[in-house]
């Protein structure tokens, strides 16, 4: 047992919560676990005084008498928690994480190993992403070489059982009080050895082949959705499912619509006429059809109306569970004007007064007092 004062070891205060401790012993048994200092006596001593430190201290019963009593709460006993397999302690601590580097008690390296994700990029029109849509992809994937079946061995032969490890994928060593495990250099963790690998597939079992896949795309999906279908990515090893195939969505900006979420906005240009004098116009629509919009009388530029459930769908929501398409217009000054449109507009100009273009007046009476008074006084 330690002389020295299990916080000190660690290097936290003694008020310090279980995961500034946990923290400090991971960095600590990183630094000096025996596979970093191969040989270093020093680092082996430390390394066991760091495990009994962190043995009493992140048990709650123990660093309580620990706390109480100090190391004479553990008197008769060998260490905290009497005699333990520090290796233990580190492999709950770091889990599968470390386990192949310093032969943690993760998952054995010849079990079955889950196949590898894939991503798949689908570029869709807003229109798509409004209607949905089923589309057929060609996706590269690996699958089983169907020579060897898999095997990776050549027809009429078979992978045999690796001697070194005896077909378990780890090699053991007794490293002073350690157990250290490894994976076996020479069958690389599979438990096999292939004497006579396939020539279709150079020993490795798989081949990539294009499948196609038929995949949905729901309405409403926005720019950015991911879609997963399961088990339609690469091969498993050794028995392991199959990974997993990513559909990443983007759509395309359109000419007509922007949109935010379920809610649709456009702009549309009014004739200088129409906007004066008011009246009906259509206003598209996404599902590519046609929304008759009344504009009043003296309608401005930037003068917003809403046509409501003209927008995008809810994802996965009800039929008509849809957002709003917001209009906005500006008013479209004439140009080319014939002679007579230009007659008629200065007939019109003439007759025109406050009345006709309040705005107008009341900021040109503004810029009139502004000058005759010199400017705004301060603070008024």
């Amino acid at each position: 047992m330690s002389s020295r004062d299990y916080y000190e070891i660690l290097g936290v205060q003694r008020g310090a919560e279980a995961a500034a401790i946990k923290s400090a012993y991971r960095k600590l048994a990183m630094q000096y676990h025996p596979d970093q200092n191969p040989g270093d006596k020093a680092a082996e001593d430390k390394f066991k005084e760091i495990n009994e430190a962190y043995a009493a201290l992140s048990d709650p019963e123990k660093r309580a008498q620990y706390d109480r009593f100090g190391k004479a709460a553990f008197e008769g006993a060998q260490g905290p928690g009497g005699y333990q397999d520090f290796s233990d302690i580190f492999n709950e601590v770091f889990g599968d994480a470390f386990g192949d580097l310093f032969g943690g008690g993760g998952r054995r390296p010849n079990g079955p190993e889950r196949g590898g994700d894939l991503r798949y990029d689908i570029e869709i029109t807003l229109e798509q992403a409004f209607s949905g849509l089923d589309r057929e992809i060609v996706v590269p994937r690996e699958m089983a070489c169907e020579v060897c079946t898999g095997a990776g061995a050549e027809p009429g032969t078979h992978p045999e059982t690796c001697s070194t490890c005896a077909g378990s994928g780890q090699v053991r060593a007794s490293q002073g009080m350690f157990r250290v495990v490894r994976t076996c250099h020479t069958c690389g963790g599979r438990g096999t050895i292939v004497r006579s690998p396939c020539k279709a597939c150079s020993g490795r079992g798989r081949v990539k082949r294009e499948r196609t896949l038929s995949v949905k795309i729901p309405p409403g999906v926005e720019d950015g959705t991911r879609i997963r279908l399961s088990g339609e990515g690469d091969l498993g090893g050794r028995g392991g499912p199959p990974g997993d195939l990513y559909l990443f969505l983007s759509v395309r900006a359109h000419k007509l619509f922007e949109r935010d979420g379920m809610e649709l906005f456009c702009r549309i240009p009014v004739p200088m006429t129409k906007a004066a004098l008011g009246g009906d116009i259509e206003v598209p629509t996404i599902d590519g059809g046609k929304q008759s919009l009344t504009i009043v009388s003296g309608a401005q530029t930037g003068r917003r109306f809403r046509l409501k459930h003209q927008g995008m769908p809810r994802l996965q929501g009800r039929a008509n569970d849809r957002g709003d398409l917001h209009v906005e217009i500006f008013v479209e000054t004439p140009m080319n004007l014939t002679a007579k449109q230009k007659k008629l507009l200065h007939e019109f100009a003439a007759e025109s007064g406050v009345e006709t273009d309040p705005q107008t007046h009341g900021f040109f009476d503004m810029m009139k007092r502004f000058f005759e008074g010199g400017g705004e006084t301060p603070g008024r």
